[in-house]
């Protein structure tokens, strides 16, 4: 093994801060892909959660959609780009109108033993298709073959196998290989210092191996919205429901509004500033694509039916600061106050220090402050919202002196903010 600083050593994984919850615990395996300097290039992923004999067109949407919603994809995969293995039929999944095309490589095995020309022919429109919208493909050496010459205008990187030739023949088939495409070649299942000297002296620039570095193993604890939730959501996109409708039912779930946040902000969405409202995220993602998403996650969540007490709780802190910030804010700081009080909850959710679970979220700065630090405009209400559940009353009594509200004004809205969350509970 190569004495060079494994890129992934410093890797974190869920921490033992309480008990982890076998079902909402996402694994995803990464290897790196190196450049000539042993810079990280990207990084190859690999699904845990599935048997390696069970790779299909559902697991492939799986590991895409876990790695952007739950493993944190900055953790994961920070700046570079991510290769995925694809069977031929997730090639057309609709996962893959989610995932910005710069963001992705698609990584298409050759077709089984015994194809005919015509099978490997018909293929070609699938990947045309896939090139056109952006997307980079990446072959192995078996498109080298005379049967998949078709393919090969196509390839952005090809793959060569070290354990499948011998070392004679890596001249020739990198010769080859630049003779008939405009592919990268990168070097795989490199696990020796002659396989990686050989291969550099002929060129070759990326590499991935285990002389490099072995496959890491992200875990993240995650937060799943119950079913009946989600298919609620995917019905109002069916019914082209409006954006405040849609709101209204992200507004009544934290965990549905917190994946939302986290996935519409990873890095492989691609968009160039950062969402911080249920609002702006329904508004770019657009009825399409919210649909993906939805799908996408029922596939994912769990089978029990009612939200866990503590959801039920955020909700209730959510409307309440709402309500009690609608008093004394302009109208448009009243969604960052729910925001507040329904995310104030999301460290018992995860199991995890708040600052960790707000990394995966992009939030307004005010909104931070009052999570993080206890400080900004929202505090007060948050510390108010906490003596009502809590029956404080000294605190009670101090803070809503300092917001200038009478103990009518916050009864009657603690009282509103139960029966709305009841409500929403009932309609889930």
């Amino acid at each position: 093994m190569s004495s060079t600083a494994d890129p992934d050593s410093s890797l974190s994984t869920v921490p033992q801060s309480g008990p982890v919850d076998a079902d909402n615990l996402v694994i995803i395996a990464r290897q790196a892909i190196l450049d000539e300097q042993r810079a990280v290039y990207g990084y190859e992923l690999f699904d845990r959660n599935t048997a390696a004999d069970s790779h299909t067109a559902a697991s492939d949407a799986s590991l895409l959609f876990n790695a952007l919603s739950y493993a944190g994809s900055e953790a994961l995969i920070g700046k570079t780009i991510v290769f995925v293995n694809c069977t031929h039929e997730s090639l057309a999944g609709g996962h893959l109108e989610l995932i910005h095309p710069d963001k992705v490589v698609l990584e298409v095995p050759t077709l089984a033993a015994g194809a005919t020309p015509e099978q490997i022919e018909q293929m070609l429109p699938t990947l045309q298709s896939l090139r056109t919208r952006g997307f980079r493909l990446a072959f192995s050496q078996d498109v080298l073959r005379r049967a998949y010459m078709g393919w090969l205008p196509l390839a952005s990187f090809i793959k060569l196998d070290m354990q499948a030739f011998k070392p004679e023949l890596a001249e020739p088939l990198v010769k080859f290989a630049r003779a008939n495409s405009q592919a990268t070649l990168i070097a795989e299942k490199v696990e020796t210092a002659e396989q990686h000297e050989r291969m550099a002296a002929l060129g070759v620039k990326l590499f991935q191996g285990y002389w490099f570095a072995r496959p890491a193993l992200v875990k993240a604890q995650t937060i799943r919205p119950s079913q009946a939730t989600i298919i609620q959501l995917i019905n109002l996109v069916r019914q082209q429901a409006g954006t405040a409708e849609i709101e209204d039912l992200l507004k009544k779930d934290p965990t549905l509004s917190f994946n939302l946040l986290r996935f519409i902000n990873s890095s492989g969405f691609g968009l160039s500033c950062e969402i911080t409202s249920f609002r702006h995220a329904v508004m770019i993602l657009g009825l399409k694509k919210m649909f993906r998403w939805a799908a996408l996650l029922l596939t994912t969540s769990r089978k029990d039916g009612a939200p866990p007490a503590v959801g039920q709780t955020a909700v209730v802190r959510g409307r309440l600061m709402e309500l009690l910030a609608a008093e004394l804010l302009p109208p448009e700081e009243c969604d960052n106050a729910f925001v507040v009080g329904v995310f104030s909850l999301l460290d018992t959710m995860l199991g995890i220090p708040m600052k960790r679970a707000l990394e995966s979220v992009a939030l307004p700065e005010p909104v931070l402050d009052a999570l993080l630090r206890n400080q900004g405009v929202f505090a007060p209400f948050l510390e108010l919202t906490r003596a009502c559940e809590s029956g404080d009353d000294e605190a009670f009594a101090r803070t809503a002196e300092a917001l200038h509200l009478s103990n009518r004004q916050v009864n009657w809205a603690h009282l509103q903010a139960l029966a709305w969350a009841d409500s929403m509970t009932a309609e889930a």
